[in-house]
This record gives C-alpha cells, structure tokens and sequence, in this order.
C-alpha cells in the first residue's frame, strides 16, 4: 500500500448547501463540504469566517441545508468560491429562487430535492477563523417527486453528489446496492 500521510480524505463527502438571510433578509447559500450527522436528530459541521456565519448571529443560528445534485453542480461550487462579502449579488448567477422555510427563519432554495431545516445546538472552539457547529434538524422537506412508493425520500432519485478532496471534483452518487441491517445477516 502507498502511504499518503494525514489528508482530509474521508469519503464520501457530502456537498451541502446552507442557506441564510443577511441583514436585509437578503437569502445567501454557501458550499461546505466538511459535515454530517451528529446524532439521531443533529448535524455537525465545519464552518469558517464566512458571510453565512455572520448571518448566523443574526438569525438566531437559523439555516437550511439542502445537498448538491448533478443539476446544481456547477451554481454549487459557485457559491462555494464567490462570497456575499465581497460579491452582493452572486445569488442571482445561479438562477436560484427561494421561499421563507416553514419552522426556521431561513431560505429554502427551489432546485433542491431536499432540504434540511436547522438551528445551532452549539458552537466548538469557536474563533476569529470560524467554528464547528453542531445544529438540530428541526425539520426535513422533500419535494414529492423525489418521494419513493412508502412515501420516504428516494435517496436514488435526487442525483446526489459528493465532493472528491483526492482529485478536487464532484462524483455522482450510485445506486443501491443492498440493504443496511438485513444483508450481513446472511454471514450468521
């Protein structure tokens, strides 16, 4: 095996999109790659000094996540390397509408299969470059055509994407290749 040393390389990565209000209740979506679950009902992610963590302490730690497909890839990572701080209007490049989530005050972004609405939980070893936040999934919404026949999210129809940290790119997530808690118990 070839040694690669310490690299931020755990895969898959997923590419969330969190979206804020600004002071002017202006809706703002950033990219951030470094998250996940934390716990039943809690994510957790990596967050730098950025124009959403400054929109955070003004709504009250409110956001939204939705997850990046095939179709929004490329606005994606545009609002992942432009920053409201400097380009105001880089919302209205991507093309992107939004409407007021229903539980949180933050923007729910049209082109996405499914979006999570959340508040801070708490901060860890917040400073001037940022912070990790652990947050609660106050609610999920999924647009009905994303909805598979016992009326779940089918996670198979959104074209999911995960960021490659390896190769810098984005890699369209499969399909299901078995069932999770059933199938090991054919080695029993």
């Amino acid at each position: 095996m070839k040694s690669f040393g310490s690299k931020a390389w755990i895969l898959p990565q997923p590419v969330l999109i969190i979206g804020t209000y600004n002071e002017n209740g202006v809706a703002n979506a950033m990219n951030a790659a470094w998250g996940g679950q934390w716990d039943m009902h809690e994510i957790i992610i990596s967050m730098g000094s950025h124009q959403t963590t400054d929109n955070l302490k003004l709504n009250n730690g409110e956001f939204t996540v939705a997850f990046a497909t095939v179709e929004t890839a490329t606005a994606a990572d545009f609002v992942g390397i432009v920053s409201a701080k400097n380009n105001p209007e880089k919302m209205a490049k991507t093309g992107w509408k939004s409407e007021k989530a229903p539980n949180v005050n933050a923007p729910v972004f049209d082109v996405f299969p499914m979006t999570l609405e959340c508040r801070i939980k708490e901060k860890i070893d917040e400073s001037e470059t940022g912070y990790y936040l652990v947050a609660e999934i106050v609610n999920i919404l999924c647009k009905e055509e994303y909805l598979a026949e016992d009326g779940k999210p089918s996670v198979e129809k959104m074209n999911l994407i995960t960021f490659d940290p390896v190769h810098m790119g984005y890699i369209q997530l499969g399909k299901r290749v078995g069932n999770a808690f059933a199938d090991g118990k054919k080695l029993k």
